[in-house]
């Protein structure tokens, strides 16, 4: 079983960061490993041809893994969820009067796209209203999406999980859903990955796109995107040298090529080798595979367990584990408990965790203990 993971990072003693949905803190090795890439770019001409190659396919590979795809090529390396998020509606062919389905309260990155494509091409945006009804609201919200997919759907866009309360959306049965009628699906995963298992084969899903900034607990500004058979032939957002055919060869990049590189190596960013960002983030990702997404799911789930009841006991609603993810999930408040009260309690005992809406977001990982949870039934209990 998992143990706490603390000495690894570099937190405060005296803080309490249950936070992690909001930016995780950096591993000490992920952090030697940044402050190595600096050092590298003093003396550039240590650099090797080979190396603009080497460590992407190193960290392409990684994330290939992590979320069980077909093959490290079909991983493009990306600035952020909304790079990914934009390749994908370059790539689609829609039809006037198609719907694009999201849930309500998405997270931006994830919404702003698709209203921009609908009011480019004619197409509706549907969104899907969060349950009114506290009991069984997890399944009865999945059960609205599946019923809102119809044959003029194009598009089903969500997360794998609700970043604000922790939903875990079905994505099995949406994806069969959503293919039967013709109809991609498009997963944010930034919430989920790296935390929850997630197998983009088994779920059917097209593409997937992740920030690597949160549970990756890698640098900002470098994320990831895989994308299935749907997208092999497509037109990236740029049109940078190294994503072309033998960028390999230094000597001959002026022998301009048509053809692109392979499968999603289309869709790197330009500049994708920084030798700072993905040296960091392929030491986050080796440790991560090394722990395991089901060991930090279960971790989490373990850490709060006991704590959850006497929350509830004292008129804080959660959503049923069945239907939530253990690694971030919402606190709906009491009536009589002011959010800005609460914030300032949290505040008091150096408590971080994020209010979203009428949710108070806990977002615990392997770097929490025992301790953090109680300061934090604390504060929930007493105030």
């Amino acid at each position: 079983m998992l143990t706490c993971q603390k000495h690894l990072f570099s937190l405060e003693s005296n803080v309490h960061y249950i936070n992690g949905a909001y930016m995780s803190p950096l591993m000490k090795s992920v952090e030697e490993a940044g402050f190595a890439g600096v050092k590298g770019k003093v003396r550039p001409y240590q650099l090797s041809d080979k190396d603009f190659f080497t460590d992407p396919e190193i960290l392409r590979g990684l994330f290939a893994q992590l979320v069980d795809a077909e093959q490290a090529a079909r991983v493009a390396i990306i600035p952020s969820v909304s790079y990914g998020m934009a390749t994908v509606a370059k790539n689609m062919e829609v039809k006037k009067r198609q719907n694009i389905i999201v849930a309500e309260a998405q997270f931006p990155s994830n919404v702003y796209t698709w209203r921009t494509l609908a009011q480019d091409k004619g197409l509706i945006i549907k969104t899907i209203a969060y349950p009114k009804t506290q009991e069984g609201r997890g399944k009865t919200w999945n059960d609205a999406i599946l019923e809102a997919i119809d044959e003029k759907t194009a598009l089903v866009a969500l997360g794998h999980i609700h970043w604000a309360n922790g939903t875990v959306f079905n994505l099995k049965k949406i994806s069969e859903r959503a293919h039967a009628v013709g109809a991609l699906l498009v997963i944010d995963g930034t919430q989920s990955v790296g935390a929850m298992p997630i197998d983009v084969q088994d779920m059917g899903i097209d593409a997937l796109i992740c920030a690597g900034y949160k549970w990756l607990m890698g640098p900002y500004s470098l994320g990831f995107a895989y994308f299935n058979h749907k997208f092999d032939n497509g037109k990236p957002l740029e049109e940078n040298w190294i994503t072309r055919k033998n960028s390999e060869n230094f000597a001959a990049l002026i022998d301009y090529q048509d053809d692109y590189q392979p499968l999603a190596v289309r869709y790197d960013m330009g500049e994708r080798s920084n030798f700072i960002l993905v040296p960091m983030a392929i030491a986050a990702l080796k440790q991560l595979l090394a722990w395991g997404a089901d060991n930090i799911q279960n971790y989490c789930h373990h850490l709060t367990k006991d704590a959850i009841p006497e929350w509830r006991n004292k008129g804080y609603w959660i959503e049923e584990e069945t239907q939530r993810s253990k690694h971030l999930f919402g606190i709906q408040l009491p009536e009589h408990i002011s959010v800005e009260k609460l914030q300032m309690a949290l505040k008091e005992r150096h408590i971080s965790v994020s209010v979203r809406g009428d949710f108070v977001r806990i977002s615990p990982n392997v770097y929490n203990d025992a301790r953090d949870i109680d300061a934090l039934t604390d504060v929930l209990t007493h105030i």
